[in-house]
Protein backbone atom coordinates (compact mmCIF):
# COMPACT_ATOMS: atom_id res chain seq x y z
CA UNK A 1 0.00 0.00 0.00
CA UNK A 2 2.64 2.05 1.03
CA UNK A 3 4.64 1.08 -2.43
CA UNK A 4 1.39 2.11 -4.06
CA UNK A 5 0.69 5.77 -2.42
CA UNK A 6 4.40 6.43 -2.94
CA UNK A 7 4.25 6.03 -6.83
CA UNK A 8 0.99 8.14 -7.20
CA UNK A 9 2.47 11.12 -5.26
CA UNK A 10 6.02 10.32 -7.61
CA UNK A 11 3.68 10.18 -10.66
CA UNK A 12 1.95 13.63 -9.56
CA UNK A 13 5.38 15.24 -8.50
CA UNK A 14 6.48 14.03 -11.94
CA UNK A 15 2.78 15.76 -13.95
CA UNK A 16 3.74 18.81 -11.69
CA UNK A 17 7.08 19.37 -12.75
CA UNK A 18 6.83 18.51 -16.74
CA UNK A 19 3.74 21.02 -16.35
CA UNK A 20 6.28 23.69 -14.77
CA UNK A 21 8.90 22.99 -17.69
CA UNK A 22 6.33 24.04 -19.94
CA UNK A 23 5.13 26.68 -18.33
CA UNK A 24 8.40 27.87 -17.93
CA UNK A 25 9.48 27.13 -21.73
CA UNK A 26 6.46 29.39 -23.08
CA UNK A 27 7.15 32.36 -20.70
CA UNK A 28 10.34 32.18 -22.26
CA UNK A 29 9.63 32.02 -25.77
CA UNK A 30 7.02 34.65 -25.04
CA UNK A 31 9.31 36.97 -23.34
CA UNK A 32 12.14 36.46 -26.90
CA UNK A 33 9.38 37.55 -28.66
CA UNK A 34 7.79 40.56 -26.56
CA UNK A 35 11.37 41.71 -25.65
CA UNK A 36 9.61 41.46 -22.03
CA UNK A 37 7.59 39.16 -19.76
CA UNK A 38 3.78 39.49 -20.45
CA UNK A 39 1.36 38.48 -18.73
CA UNK A 40 -0.58 36.02 -19.57
CA UNK A 41 -4.13 38.18 -19.11
CA UNK A 42 -2.82 40.38 -21.49
CA UNK A 43 -1.69 37.98 -24.15
CA UNK A 44 -5.25 36.77 -24.53
CA UNK A 45 -6.92 40.10 -25.35
CA UNK A 46 -4.56 39.92 -27.83
CA UNK A 47 -6.59 37.14 -28.82
CA UNK A 48 -9.56 39.16 -29.34
CA UNK A 49 -10.20 42.38 -30.48
CA UNK A 50 -11.19 45.73 -27.68
CA UNK A 51 -14.59 45.92 -29.73
CA UNK A 52 -15.48 41.91 -28.55
CA UNK A 53 -13.88 42.06 -25.35
CA UNK A 54 -15.64 45.44 -24.76
CA UNK A 55 -19.06 43.56 -25.43
CA UNK A 56 -18.40 40.80 -22.91
CA UNK A 57 -16.34 42.62 -20.30
CA UNK A 58 -17.04 41.42 -16.08
CA UNK A 59 -18.98 38.42 -17.68
CA UNK A 60 -19.01 34.80 -18.47
CA UNK A 61 -20.98 35.40 -22.21
CA UNK A 62 -19.15 35.11 -25.25
CA UNK A 63 -19.09 37.18 -28.10
CA UNK A 64 -21.78 35.32 -30.05
CA UNK A 65 -24.59 35.36 -27.12
CA UNK A 66 -25.08 39.19 -27.89
CA UNK A 67 -25.77 38.88 -31.29
CA UNK A 68 -28.98 39.01 -33.04
CA UNK A 69 -30.03 38.19 -36.73
CA UNK A 70 -31.62 40.68 -38.45
CA UNK A 71 -33.44 40.43 -41.79
CA UNK A 72 -31.85 43.62 -43.41
CA UNK A 73 -28.23 44.18 -41.92
CA UNK A 74 -27.51 40.68 -41.45
CA UNK A 75 -26.66 41.06 -37.42
CA UNK A 76 -26.98 43.22 -34.55
CA UNK A 77 -27.14 42.94 -30.46
CA UNK A 78 -29.67 42.66 -28.42
CA UNK A 79 -30.63 43.64 -24.47
CA UNK A 80 -32.29 40.15 -23.54
CA UNK A 81 -31.16 38.02 -20.74
CA UNK A 82 -28.59 36.84 -20.00
CA UNK A 83 -26.02 38.20 -22.01
CA UNK A 84 -27.97 41.00 -23.77
CA UNK A 85 -26.59 44.50 -23.35
CA UNK A 86 -29.05 46.99 -21.91
CA UNK A 87 -27.91 49.92 -23.51
CA UNK A 88 -29.06 47.85 -27.16
CA UNK A 89 -31.56 50.36 -28.62
CA UNK A 90 -34.41 49.51 -30.43
CA UNK A 91 -32.94 48.46 -33.79
CA UNK A 92 -29.94 46.26 -32.49
CA UNK A 93 -27.43 48.68 -31.70
CA UNK A 94 -25.95 50.74 -28.93
CA UNK A 95 -27.34 54.10 -27.73
CA UNK A 96 -30.65 56.06 -28.82
CA UNK A 97 -33.29 54.48 -30.22
CA UNK A 98 -34.27 54.84 -34.00
CA UNK A 99 -37.44 57.43 -34.57
CA UNK A 100 -40.04 56.35 -37.49
CA UNK A 101 -40.52 60.58 -38.37
CA UNK A 102 -37.43 63.00 -38.30
CA UNK A 103 -37.01 64.46 -34.55
CA UNK A 104 -37.69 68.64 -34.42
CA UNK A 105 -35.93 68.88 -31.25
CA UNK A 106 -32.30 67.64 -32.40
CA UNK A 107 -29.85 67.58 -35.91
CA UNK A 108 -29.89 64.05 -36.20
CA UNK A 109 -26.68 62.72 -38.09
CA UNK A 110 -26.46 59.14 -38.79
CA UNK A 111 -23.33 57.53 -38.04
CA UNK A 112 -22.49 54.06 -40.16
CA UNK A 113 -19.78 51.61 -40.24
CA UNK A 114 -18.03 49.10 -38.78
CA UNK A 115 -16.76 48.70 -35.06
CA UNK A 116 -14.21 51.97 -35.35
CA UNK A 117 -17.63 53.93 -36.04
CA UNK A 118 -19.55 52.58 -33.30
CA UNK A 119 -16.84 52.92 -31.08
CA UNK A 120 -16.94 56.66 -32.02
CA UNK A 121 -20.89 57.49 -31.67
CA UNK A 122 -20.80 55.52 -28.13
CA UNK A 123 -20.37 51.09 -28.01
CA UNK A 124 -19.55 51.01 -24.47
CA UNK A 125 -21.68 50.59 -21.10
CA UNK A 126 -22.67 54.26 -20.52
CA UNK A 127 -21.82 57.06 -19.58
CA UNK A 128 -19.07 56.60 -21.54
CA UNK A 129 -17.86 59.27 -23.75
CA UNK A 130 -20.10 59.77 -27.20
CA UNK A 131 -16.79 61.22 -28.56
CA UNK A 132 -18.53 62.25 -32.45
CA UNK A 133 -21.61 64.07 -30.63
CA UNK A 134 -19.41 65.94 -28.24
CA UNK A 135 -17.17 67.04 -30.77
CA UNK A 136 -19.95 68.60 -32.44
CA UNK A 137 -22.15 70.04 -29.49
CA UNK A 138 -19.06 71.29 -27.99
CA UNK A 139 -17.63 73.34 -31.52
CA UNK A 140 -20.54 73.61 -33.80
CA UNK A 141 -23.90 75.45 -34.40
CA UNK A 142 -25.67 72.80 -36.37
CA UNK A 143 -27.96 73.50 -39.55
CA UNK A 144 -31.19 74.04 -37.53
CA UNK A 145 -29.93 75.35 -34.38
CA UNK A 146 -30.84 72.51 -32.33
CA UNK A 147 -28.11 70.58 -30.65
CA UNK A 148 -26.73 67.80 -32.31
CA UNK A 149 -28.00 63.95 -31.75
CA UNK A 150 -25.65 61.15 -33.11
CA UNK A 151 -27.10 57.81 -33.77
CA UNK A 152 -24.79 54.93 -33.61
CA UNK A 153 -25.16 53.31 -36.98
CA UNK A 154 -22.20 51.10 -37.03
CA UNK A 155 -21.34 47.37 -35.88
CA UNK A 156 -18.67 44.95 -34.92
CA UNK A 157 -17.75 43.41 -38.59
CA UNK A 158 -19.84 45.47 -40.43
CA UNK A 159 -19.04 46.74 -44.47
CA UNK A 160 -20.86 47.86 -47.13
CA UNK A 161 -23.24 47.31 -48.24
CA UNK A 162 -24.74 47.35 -44.86
CA UNK A 163 -24.14 50.69 -44.00
CA UNK A 164 -26.06 51.32 -47.46
CA UNK A 165 -28.73 49.47 -46.34
CA UNK A 166 -29.38 50.91 -42.80
CA UNK A 167 -29.45 54.69 -44.07
CA UNK A 168 -31.57 53.42 -46.86
CA UNK A 169 -34.07 52.03 -43.78
CA UNK A 170 -33.90 55.41 -42.18
CA UNK A 171 -33.33 57.79 -44.40
CA UNK A 172 -36.28 59.61 -43.73
CA UNK A 173 -35.54 59.59 -40.13
CA UNK A 174 -32.43 61.95 -40.41
CA UNK A 175 -30.77 65.45 -41.18
CA UNK A 176 -27.37 64.02 -42.29
CA UNK A 177 -25.65 60.76 -42.57
CA UNK A 178 -21.87 59.98 -42.13
CA UNK A 179 -19.46 57.11 -43.17
CA UNK A 180 -16.41 55.80 -41.06
CA UNK A 181 -15.44 52.79 -43.10
CA UNK A 182 -12.77 50.81 -45.26
CA UNK A 183 -11.05 48.82 -42.96
CA UNK A 184 -13.81 46.00 -42.67
CA UNK A 185 -14.07 46.37 -46.64
CA UNK A 186 -10.10 45.77 -47.49
CA UNK A 187 -10.44 42.11 -46.61
CA UNK A 188 -12.05 41.70 -49.95
CA UNK A 189 -9.51 43.35 -52.20
CA UNK A 190 -6.92 40.62 -51.65
CA UNK A 191 -5.51 38.45 -54.29
CA UNK A 192 -7.44 35.46 -54.77
CA UNK A 193 -10.23 36.76 -52.51
CA UNK A 194 -13.18 34.32 -53.65
CA UNK A 195 -15.83 36.38 -52.71
CA UNK A 196 -17.79 39.78 -53.74
CA UNK A 197 -17.80 42.88 -51.38
CA UNK A 198 -21.19 42.53 -50.77
CA UNK A 199 -20.35 38.79 -48.36
CA UNK A 200 -21.53 39.17 -44.86
CA UNK A 201 -18.18 38.87 -42.60
CA UNK A 202 -18.68 35.96 -40.02
CA UNK A 203 -20.60 37.15 -37.54
CA UNK A 204 -23.48 36.36 -40.16
CA UNK A 205 -22.52 32.96 -39.59
CA UNK A 206 -22.83 32.61 -35.67
CA UNK A 207 -26.91 33.84 -35.58
CA UNK A 208 -27.53 31.82 -38.83
CA UNK A 209 -26.64 28.12 -37.59
CA UNK A 210 -28.14 26.62 -41.22
CA UNK A 211 -25.21 27.61 -42.91
CA UNK A 212 -22.84 27.26 -40.09
CA UNK A 213 -21.51 24.31 -41.94
CA UNK A 214 -19.64 26.27 -44.56
CA UNK A 215 -16.29 27.45 -44.18
CA UNK A 216 -15.37 30.86 -43.79
CA UNK A 217 -11.84 30.94 -43.99
CA UNK A 218 -9.64 33.24 -41.56
CA UNK A 219 -11.86 35.21 -40.37
CA UNK A 220 -14.22 32.79 -38.83
CA UNK A 221 -11.56 30.83 -36.93
CA UNK A 222 -10.41 34.29 -35.55
CA UNK A 223 -13.86 34.82 -33.94
CA UNK A 224 -14.09 30.87 -32.82
CA UNK A 225 -10.61 31.14 -31.35
CA UNK A 226 -11.22 34.11 -29.82
CA UNK A 227 -14.26 33.04 -27.62
CA UNK A 228 -12.37 29.70 -26.70
CA UNK A 229 -9.36 32.67 -25.83
CA UNK A 230 -12.41 34.21 -23.73
CA UNK A 231 -13.67 31.16 -22.23
CA UNK A 232 -9.85 29.94 -20.97
CA UNK A 233 -9.18 33.43 -19.55
CA UNK A 234 -12.03 33.12 -17.78
CA UNK A 235 -10.59 29.97 -15.91
CA UNK A 236 -8.63 30.79 -12.64
CA UNK A 237 -5.59 28.23 -13.58
CA UNK A 238 -5.23 28.84 -17.60
CA UNK A 239 -6.16 31.92 -17.35
CA UNK A 240 -2.89 32.61 -16.11
CA UNK A 241 -0.82 29.75 -17.83
CA UNK A 242 1.36 30.69 -21.18
CA UNK A 243 1.33 27.43 -22.19
CA UNK A 244 -2.12 27.92 -22.09
CA UNK A 245 -1.89 30.49 -24.41
CA UNK A 246 0.63 29.24 -26.48
CA UNK A 247 -2.02 26.09 -27.13
CA UNK A 248 -4.76 28.46 -28.67
CA UNK A 249 -2.16 30.37 -30.62
CA UNK A 250 -0.84 26.88 -31.97
CA UNK A 251 -4.23 25.44 -32.85
CA UNK A 252 -5.35 29.00 -34.53
CA UNK A 253 -2.10 28.91 -36.89
CA UNK A 254 -2.47 25.09 -37.80
CA UNK A 255 -6.43 25.69 -38.42
CA UNK A 256 -5.56 28.64 -40.99
CA UNK A 257 -2.82 26.54 -42.61
CA UNK A 258 -5.50 23.97 -43.96
CA UNK A 259 -7.00 24.29 -47.31
CA UNK A 260 -10.21 25.71 -47.26
CA UNK A 261 -13.55 22.94 -46.71
CA UNK A 262 -15.64 22.87 -50.27
CA UNK A 263 -19.10 22.02 -49.50
CA UNK A 264 -20.83 19.76 -51.70
CA UNK A 265 -24.35 22.00 -51.26
CA UNK A 266 -25.38 23.42 -54.68
CA UNK A 267 -26.40 26.55 -52.65
CA UNK A 268 -24.37 28.13 -50.07
CA UNK A 269 -23.67 31.65 -48.74
CA UNK A 270 -20.03 31.24 -51.02
CA UNK A 271 -21.56 30.58 -53.82
CA UNK A 272 -24.16 33.13 -53.73
CA UNK A 273 -21.15 35.91 -53.72
CA UNK A 274 -18.81 33.98 -55.75
CA UNK A 275 -16.21 36.05 -57.28
CA UNK A 276 -16.10 34.38 -61.20
CA UNK A 277 -13.07 32.17 -61.00
CA UNK A 278 -11.45 34.38 -64.51
CA UNK A 279 -11.86 37.56 -62.22
CA UNK A 280 -10.65 36.12 -59.57
CA UNK A 281 -7.44 34.71 -61.16
CA UNK A 282 -6.54 38.84 -62.85
CA UNK A 283 -5.80 40.49 -59.31
CA UNK A 284 -5.89 43.97 -61.11
CA UNK A 285 -9.75 43.71 -62.74
CA UNK A 286 -10.60 41.62 -59.29
CA UNK A 287 -9.41 44.86 -57.61
CA UNK A 288 -11.69 47.01 -59.95
CA UNK A 289 -14.66 44.71 -59.97
CA UNK A 290 -14.41 45.47 -55.96
CA UNK A 291 -13.22 48.68 -56.01
CA UNK A 292 -16.58 49.71 -58.35
CA UNK A 293 -18.98 47.64 -55.88
CA UNK A 294 -17.61 49.93 -52.83
CA UNK A 295 -17.91 53.27 -54.71
CA UNK A 296 -21.32 52.12 -56.17
CA UNK A 297 -22.67 51.87 -52.50
CA UNK A 298 -21.28 55.43 -51.64
CA UNK A 299 -22.87 56.55 -54.79
CA UNK A 300 -26.28 54.61 -53.67
CA UNK A 301 -26.11 56.60 -50.17
CA UNK A 302 -25.13 60.02 -52.47
CA UNK A 303 -28.48 59.27 -54.22
CA UNK A 304 -30.73 58.33 -51.70
CA UNK A 305 -29.51 61.51 -49.20
CA UNK A 306 -30.26 63.76 -52.61
CA UNK A 307 -33.42 62.69 -52.91
CA UNK A 308 -34.52 63.00 -49.09
CA UNK A 309 -32.98 66.21 -48.35
CA UNK A 310 -29.96 64.48 -45.77
CA UNK A 311 -26.49 65.96 -45.71
CA UNK A 312 -23.53 63.61 -46.46
CA UNK A 313 -20.00 63.22 -45.64
CA UNK A 314 -17.83 60.20 -46.36
CA UNK A 315 -14.64 59.27 -44.74
CA UNK A 316 -12.32 56.91 -44.97
CA UNK A 317 -10.50 55.77 -41.83
CA UNK A 318 -6.96 55.47 -41.21
CA UNK A 319 -4.95 52.33 -40.02
CA UNK A 320 -1.71 51.46 -38.20
CA UNK A 321 0.05 50.37 -41.34
CA UNK A 322 -0.03 54.22 -42.79
CA UNK A 323 0.53 57.73 -41.38
CA UNK A 324 1.80 57.01 -37.84
CA UNK A 325 5.15 55.87 -36.55
CA UNK A 326 4.11 53.02 -34.36
CA UNK A 327 5.49 52.76 -30.69
CA UNK A 328 6.76 49.66 -29.45
CA UNK A 329 3.55 48.92 -27.64
CA UNK A 330 1.35 49.58 -30.37
CA UNK A 331 4.01 47.40 -32.55
CA UNK A 332 2.77 44.07 -30.42
CA UNK A 333 -0.36 44.46 -31.03
CA UNK A 334 -1.22 45.98 -34.05
CA UNK A 335 -0.44 42.45 -36.03
CA UNK A 336 0.54 42.23 -39.78
CA UNK A 337 0.82 45.52 -41.58
CA UNK A 338 1.58 44.01 -44.68
CA UNK A 339 -1.98 45.44 -45.96
CA UNK A 340 -0.65 48.82 -46.47
CA UNK A 341 -0.03 49.41 -50.32
CA UNK A 342 -3.49 47.81 -50.89
CA UNK A 343 -5.54 49.74 -48.26
CA UNK A 344 -4.05 53.11 -49.55
CA UNK A 345 -4.85 52.02 -53.40
CA UNK A 346 -8.32 51.41 -52.25
CA UNK A 347 -8.08 54.85 -50.67
CA UNK A 348 -6.81 56.52 -53.69
CA UNK A 349 -9.25 54.73 -55.71
CA UNK A 350 -12.60 55.91 -53.72
CA UNK A 351 -11.02 59.49 -53.17
CA UNK A 352 -12.12 59.78 -56.94
CA UNK A 353 -15.30 60.40 -55.74
CA UNK A 354 -14.69 63.47 -55.21
CA UNK A 355 -14.61 64.60 -58.87
CA UNK A 356 -18.27 63.58 -59.14
CA UNK A 357 -18.51 66.33 -55.83
CA UNK A 358 -19.13 63.78 -53.70
CA UNK A 359 -17.39 65.05 -49.66
CA UNK A 360 -15.36 61.87 -49.11
CA UNK A 361 -12.25 62.36 -46.82
CA UNK A 362 -8.72 60.70 -46.43
CA UNK A 363 -8.15 60.43 -42.54
CA UNK A 364 -5.16 58.42 -43.15
CA UNK A 365 -2.64 61.02 -41.71
CA UNK A 366 -4.57 62.15 -38.56
CA UNK A 367 -2.65 60.64 -36.72
CA UNK A 368 0.72 61.90 -38.27
CA UNK A 369 3.18 63.46 -35.46
CA UNK A 370 1.42 61.28 -32.96
CA UNK A 371 4.18 59.98 -30.55
CA UNK A 372 1.77 58.33 -28.06
CA UNK A 373 -0.07 55.06 -27.94
CA UNK A 374 -3.33 55.48 -30.16
CA UNK A 375 -3.90 51.53 -31.40
CA UNK A 376 -4.96 49.28 -28.76
CA UNK A 377 -5.04 46.34 -31.57
CA UNK A 378 -5.16 45.81 -35.30
CA UNK A 379 -7.71 48.69 -35.95
CA UNK A 380 -9.46 49.87 -32.68
CA UNK A 381 -7.97 53.15 -30.58
CA UNK A 382 -6.65 52.69 -27.43
CA UNK A 383 -9.06 54.11 -24.34
CA UNK A 384 -8.18 54.13 -20.70
CA UNK A 385 -11.03 53.11 -17.48
CA UNK A 386 -12.82 55.69 -18.09
CA UNK A 387 -13.03 54.87 -21.80
CA UNK A 388 -11.07 58.28 -22.41
CA UNK A 389 -9.43 57.87 -25.82
CA UNK A 390 -7.04 60.45 -27.49
CA UNK A 391 -7.76 58.18 -31.27
CA UNK A 392 -10.88 58.93 -30.81
CA UNK A 393 -11.09 62.51 -29.80
CA UNK A 394 -8.71 63.11 -33.00
CA UNK A 395 -10.84 61.26 -34.96
CA UNK A 396 -14.01 63.30 -34.22
CA UNK A 397 -12.40 66.61 -34.07
CA UNK A 398 -10.84 65.88 -37.63
CA UNK A 399 -14.21 64.95 -38.87
CA UNK A 400 -15.83 67.82 -37.43
CA UNK A 401 -13.50 70.55 -38.84
CA UNK A 402 -13.89 69.01 -42.42
CA UNK A 403 -17.94 68.82 -42.22
CA UNK A 404 -17.85 72.13 -40.46
CA UNK A 405 -16.47 73.62 -44.03
CA UNK A 406 -18.43 70.93 -46.18
CA UNK A 407 -21.85 71.79 -44.52
CA UNK A 408 -21.20 75.29 -43.98
CA UNK A 409 -21.63 75.33 -40.05
CA UNK A 410 -21.08 78.16 -38.02
CA UNK A 411 -18.32 77.75 -35.11
CA UNK A 412 -19.42 78.20 -31.37
CA UNK A 413 -17.58 80.99 -29.87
Amino acid sequence: MKQRIFGWVSAAIGIVLALAVVEVTAIAWLYIEDGRYTPAAELYERTQNTYVRDSTKGSSCRYVDTLFPHPYVAFVHHANPPCGMPWVNNIGLFGDDFTVVKRTDRYVVLLTGGSVASQLGQNAKPPAPRYFEEELNNKYVSPNGKPFLVLNGGDGAWKQPQSFILFTLYATSVDAVVTLDGFNEHYFFWPGAQERLERPLSNFIDVNPFVADENFGDAAIGWVMGRLAGTLALNPILGRSHAAYMVIRGIEAAAKGKDSFKSNKKTTLNGMFAMPEDIRRDHERAFAVQLGLYQKYVRGIEAVARDNGVKTGYFLQPSPAWGKVLTEEEKRVVGDLSYRDLYRKIVTGMMTLRASNLPIFDLGDVFEGEKGVIYADHIHFDRDAANESRGNRLIAARMGQLLAETWGLQRKP
